[in-house]
């Protein structure tokens, strides 16, 4: 089994995604800032912040269904293949010709989207999702247009910069919240002004332009003319559908099974919306920060590999991503697990958020913890089948996952009716990812001819074993303060840096007395370099 390039170089991965963790990071806390504020003009447990919630989600929604999800795991392959500027122009013009037309279409039909997707709405609150909503969907074409720039960027090897990008959505979305509460706005949909609806609407969607634009800027730095061509022929659309095809029937199956829970979610009483997708939205920093860094460095490579069929260096991409990835998640999802309703606390009990909204965000956010490391593991996987420009495999492995995901939906609603629901919803989409995990590692290894599972399964299992030295440490600590300091805000942030801490010095150490190398691979590659 060889490692990437050379055994000189085994920390190249680690060290090349430290300038990508750090702008994910930046963003992720500035994207906080942005929940943060969200509440707290909105207010967490009412019916405006469910409005709001559910009409932002549905032009990322929208977007994935129509094209945005077929072309995710195409788009910088066929850029590394075919990287003259002129192809990308075409390619970036196609989206936005197609995007132009939904967002058209979706706007005639915004009512019967809302329905679809909340079911579970006061008229006064379906009627003020239906406003949001078409002030939201021209976001379609943004996202689209940023999604094709941030390729282009990734296969210059300017991948840090597309991660910058959300930033500039998160401030100004920030400076629309304290703007509405600066004018008095409160968290009563029935209280809402016509001023204060169009501020929420034009300030939200104001941010995604914002970060298209930034985007736009980097590709310029970078040398590529984003412009519009009135011709696309020359980029291949009869390659691009048949790579794109099957990736759309996973996106088909996995907005299906989203829309599910949503509706679902939506029964389970006031606030539930916004409570599940602040809790996944938590859940999702780890991902975002560590294993789309990973992700985003290592696709190109991969990509080149499987171009010239060196399956070897394609698996040793792979199990490295794997490797690191774990040893980086599972303490995260040790102290997400113990921590949970400590955290939440601290963020959201403020503001207008209630004190049982609050508790069940953090509730949710424990289970979530169990889905980290399977969920990131898949994604991973999946990228394998991308760089091979197989997209067959895994929109049916997609497609199994949302299979799972909707019938743990259903049998969640059925056995814990309520706000509970919540906690069950959130357990069923561990499993989601665990069978999506397996499954694509068995496929993949048949076709590799092997992943690397002894050397995965060794790391993994002592990376474990020192997680769980980091999730007892934080129990011990927890179990000690909370009688003293009780769960209030200021208990509950003594509580998460205290066992925080503890867990974090002890992980290292145990690490080292179990000879985890790739540890010492991410530890080197966090400490600042010489000029």
């Amino acid at each position: 089994m060889n490692e990437p390039e050379n055994a000189a170089e085994q920390p190249r991965l680690a060290k090349a995604g430290r300038a990508m963790a750090l702008a994910t990071l930046v963003s992720r806390i500035t994207g906080f800032g942005r929940t943060l504020a969200l509440v707290a003009a909105l207010g967490l447990g009412s019916r405006l912040l469910d409005a709001h919630t559910v009409a932002n989600t549905l032009p990322n929604s929208i977007y994935d269904l129509v094209l945005g999800g077929a072309l995710a795991g195409v788009l910088v392959p066929l850029l590394v293949r075919h990287g003259d500027e002129m192809f990308a122009q075409r390619l970036l013009s196609l989206i936005v010709y197609c995007l132009g037309i939904t967002i058209a279409v979706t706007m005639l039909f915004a009512p019967q989207i809302v329905d679809l997707c909340a079911p579970g709405f006061t008229p006064d609150q379906r009627q003020l999702a239906i406003t949001f909503t078409r002030f939201f969907l021209p976001q379609i074409l943004f996202y689209g247009a940023g999604t094709a720039l941030a390729a282009v960027l990734n296969a210059r090897g300017r991948m840090a910069s597309p991660m910058w990008a959300p930033v500039a959505n998160n401030l100004v979305v920030i400076a629309t919240a304290v703007a509405y509460l600066a004018i008095g706005g409160g968290h009563r949909v029935e209280e809402l002004t016509s001023a204060q609806t169009l501020l929420l609407s034009v300030g939200t969607t104001a941010g995604v332009a914002a970060q298209m634009l930034l985007l736009a800027f980097a590709g310029r730095r970078a040398g590529f003319r984003p412009r519009l061509r009135a011709d696309v022929r020359g980029i291949g659309l009869r390659r691009i559908r048949g790579m794109a095809g099957w990736t759309f029937v996973s996106v088909i199956a996995g907005q299906a099974a989203l829309l599910f829970v949503n509706r679902l979610a939506s029964t389970a009483g006031a606030g539930a919306v916004s409570v599940y997708a602040n809790a996944y939205t938590l859940f999702q920093l780890p991902y975002a920060i560590i294993t789309v860094s990973l992700i985003t460095g290592v696709l190109p490579r991969m990509s080149r590999a499987a171009a010239r069929r060196d399956l070897s260096q394609v698996t040793a991409e792979l199990s490295q991503s794997l490797r690191l990835s774990g040893v980086a998640l599972l303490p995260i999802a040790a102290l997400l697990i113990v921590l949970g309703p400590y955290i939440t606390t601290v963020l959201f009990a403020h503001g207008n958020a209630t004190p049982s909204a609050v508790g069940l965000t953090g509730s949710v956010l424990s289970v979530y913890g169990l889905a980290l490391v399977p969920f990131c593991g898949y994604q991973i996987m999946i990228r394998g089948f991308y760089a091979l420009q197989d997209t067959r495999t895994p929109a049916l492995i997609g497609v199994l996952v949302s299979a799972v995901t909707a019938i743990s939906a259903w049998a969640a609603a059925a056995i814990v009716p309520g706000p509970g629901m919540l906690v069950a919803l959130a357990a069923g989409y561990a499993l989601a990812g665990t069978v999506g995990l397996l499954t694509a590692a068995i496929v993949l290894r048949s076709r590799l001819g092997r992943v690397d599972g002894h050397r995965l399964l060794s790391t993994h299992t002592r990376t474990a074993i020192a997680a769980a030295g980091t999730g007892f440490t934080a129990i011990a600590v927890t179990h000690a303060l909370v009688p003293a300091i009780g769960t209030g805000w200021s208990g509950s942030l003594v509580i998460l840096l205290a066992a925080g801490a503890a867990g974090c010095a002890l992980y290292p150490l145990a690490g080292r007395l179990l000879r985890i190398t790739e540890l010492r691979v991410l530890l080197s590659a966090l400490r600042p370099t010489s000029a």
